[in-house]
């Protein structure tokens, strides 16, 4: 009977788990709720981890406990107390065997769908963002990833208070003329910039209405504003000197592989061209590649690793048949 390989990636927003078969095919893809736990429960994890699986496995056509080795990338995950939790999820569920279970963050099935196995660099912007590493030792190293109260820089968050502060900065006259300050108006629903410390302390702003003004920067970029222009200059420098510290607490010299995926890198060369020009910089000969697969097939291939190496042929039909689905 053919193996399978059971990879999930768990997320604040989804959940999505893949099932390759032992040549490589994509044989079920599943997707079901939210699985960070630190922001539901992990009652909440158990049941969208298995929602999931079971989706992807009445695909796939095989049943939906015991693969030949499950990995698990969950966001939050940066404790081993975590990956207790998730390793229990794992069991509860019988996904795998006690010794081919695998668990991480999601920065690990990141970089292992974005380089295919191999040694690099992922740096992830979305509404936060951070950068982790891995060399052909197996020695790792996270950089950033804090949070949106003391680091995130160049993510949405970051991005859309940036937004606000130059749009405050204008009315008061402290600060240059900006497209930012009419768009952020009309994004809050406020009339003018005396209104916005009630909208922002007393109404509660959420994160995510914060991160969704990063559009805003974004568009007034695309329109020449200056302003707009040196908050995104800014924030990709500093994601810059993330992958530089990566790079060097790993020892992987002056070209290492760097793949960047997240979010924000959906707002294509007005993101991905300052932050390559910060990246080239500091590291002259990095590689800045495209991603080859998703995280979650990043899971299943780190789930096909523990039991046998990828090879050339494994990862030819595993894209020949990513691009049969789509």
């Amino acid at each position: 009977m053919s193996a399978h390989y059971l990879g999930v990636d768990g997320g604040g927003t989804k959940t999505q788990a893949v099932i390759l078969n032992d040549v490589g095919n994509v044989c079920g893809i599943g997707v079901a709720g939210a699985s960070n736990f630190g922001n539901t429960s992990v009652e909440l994890a158990r049941r969208s981890i298995g929602a999931a699986v079971h989706l992807a496995a009445a695909e796939a056509g095989v049943d939906d406990s015991y693969f030949a080795a499950a990995f698990l990338g969950i966001a939050g995950v940066v404790s081993e107390s975590d990956r207790d939790v998730v390793r229990e999820i794992a069991r509860h569920l019988r996904l795998a065997p006690e010794d081919t279970i695998g668990v991480d963050h999601d920065c690990r099935i990141a970089l292992a769908g974005g380089l295919a196995g191999e040694p690099g660099i992922v740096q992830i912007i979305g509404t936060g963002t951070s950068c982790f590493g891995m060399n052909a030792q197996g020695e790792r190293w996270m950089c950033g990833g804090w949070g949106h109260l003391i680091a995130d820089e160049g993510g949405g968050y970051w991005l859309g208070i940036q937004a606000i502060k130059a749009a405050a900065a204008a009315y008061d006259g402290r600060g240059e003329a900006t497209l930012m300050h009419d768009a952020v108006l009309q994004a809050l629903g406020i009339e003018g910039i005396p209104q916005i410390m009630q909208r922002l302390y007393s109404a509660k702003i959420t994160v995510s209405e914060i991160a969704a003004l990063s559009r805003v920067v974004v568009a007034a970029a695309e329109q020449h504003d200056r302003a707009a222009q040196a908050i995104i200059a800014s924030g990709m420098d500093e994601v810059a000197r993330c992958v530089v510290a990566v790079a060097q607490r790993l020892t992987l010299g002056d070209a290492p592989s760097l793949v960047c995926v997240g979010g924000m890198m959906q707002a294509g060369s007005i993101i991905t061209t300052p932050l390559a020009q910060a990246v080239l910089r500091r590291l002259p000969a990095c590689r800045i590649v495209q991603p080859r697969f998703p995280a979650a097939v990043g899971a299943a291939l780190l789930a096909r690793q523990m039991c046998a190496p990828l090879d050339d042929q494994f990862l030819t039909t595993l894209k020949t048949s990513l691009q049969q689905r789509q």
